[in-house]
């Protein structure tokens, strides 16, 4: 296992070399936060990072991530010029050193929560996703900025985005799905980059858009369309969790067994009656989560990818990016190294 944190450059307010001072930790997971979705990222913006993060004394391996342009989803006749310049971006990160690209395929909005700072039993603050919540909130009204929902759509342009997807349904975007993995998946094979999908966050359908990376049998169906090791997965225990209908131990279980996870996220989530859920500590007994035999699971597999502590709360005071604090993602680190560690020893006696 290769442990990494996510950063987002410059600008983030957690600093570079306080993630160096995290004991165990391999590479930093990025990406070039300012050019827009669909172009082309040059070589000098690619190795002006790496510069950074290998001055720093950590790895380049993995971005996260590349986004997929809407008409690539949607099926347009204008998704060919957007393919040729995502293999482009493979070609350049791979040039660059890069190992594995993480990705979505979620129509318009990335992850979703209904609140930032849900204050905790404990003091923290975390994110969470309440349906009562969410089922009052209406995106087409330009009223809501939300995590995961991306703030250069003006309200014309969702309305324009969700007119488009009312004409597809869910076996059309696994169409569009196929043909955008046809065109990718030879060129990240030839440069030597794997492929790593992120699941939908949450697995259900947002605001009436199709989703399908949600389950078990959708993963399945996923890994056929082009099978090869270089199309794999980005296996978020939480997004997958937050659905009671997921097995996240056996799912981790199988598909590290396959060869197919090539990037995991892992975080703890509590799961509500209702359907409901709210992030916590990723220490298992925190969340409805088992951590440790996530881990077991892959320890057993001799899983060999990268691994970073997803989503954290909020502690000690810290402000920032929700989600993205230094102090708790540190705490999951060690948690993390610290069941492998244990698993590496129990397996040498």
């Amino acid at each position: 296992m290769k442990l990494s944190f996510r950063w987002y450059g410059e600008e983030d307010p957690v600093k570079i070399e306080y993630i160096k001072q995290i004991p165990s930790m391999d590479s930093i997971v990025t990406a070039i936060y300012d050019v827009p979705v669909g172009e082309v990222w040059s070589m000098e913006s690619i190795n002006k990072v790496k510069e950074t993060v290998e001055k720093a004394g950590l790895n380049f391996d993995v971005i996260e991530s590349v986004p997929v342009h809407e008409d690539i989803k949607l099926g347009f006749s204008s998704r060919d010029k957007y393919i040729e310049n995502y293999k482009q971006n493979i070609i350049n990160l791979g040039k660059a050193g890069v190992k594995v690209i993480c990705y979505n395929f979620m129509p318009v909005f990335d992850w979703t929560r209904s609140q930032l700072d849900k204050k905790l039993e404990d003091g923290s603050t975390a994110l969470v996703y309440y349906k009562d919540q969410i089922n009052k909130m209406d995106p087409l009204k330009g009223e809501l900025s939300l995590p995961g929902w991306d703030s250069s759509y003006t309200k014309e342009d969702l309305k324009d985005l969700f007119d488009k997807y009312s004409k597809i349904d869910e076996e059309d975007l696994w169409t569009n799905l196929e043909y955008f993995l046809k065109e990718i998946i030879p060129v990240a094979e030839a440069s030597n980059v794997k492929m790593a999908i992120h699941p939908d966050d949450p697995p259900w359908s947002i605001f009436g858009l199709p989703r399908i990376i949600t389950t078990e049998e959708n993963l399945d169906r996923f890994l056929k369309l082009v099978d090869s090791e270089y199309n794999g997965l980005t296996l978020c225990t939480g997004s997958l969790g937050s659905g009671s209908f997921n097995n996240i131990v056996r799912m981790v279980d199988k598909y590290s067994a396959q060869g197919r996870i090539h990037f995991m996220h892992v975080r703890n989530i509590k799961l509500l009656d209702d359907g409901s859920f709210e992030e916590s500590a990723h220490y298992s007994s925190c969340g409805s989560l088992n951590i440790v035999e996530i881990m077991k699971a892959l320890h057993k597999n001799k899983f060999n990818g990268y691994l970073r502590p997803d989503h954290g709360r909020m502690i000690w005071g810290e402000t920032g990016k929700p989600g993205y604090g230094l102090y708790d993602r540190a705490l999951g680190a060690m948690y993390i190294a610290g069941i492998w560690e244990t698993l590496d020893n129990v397996n040498k006696e």
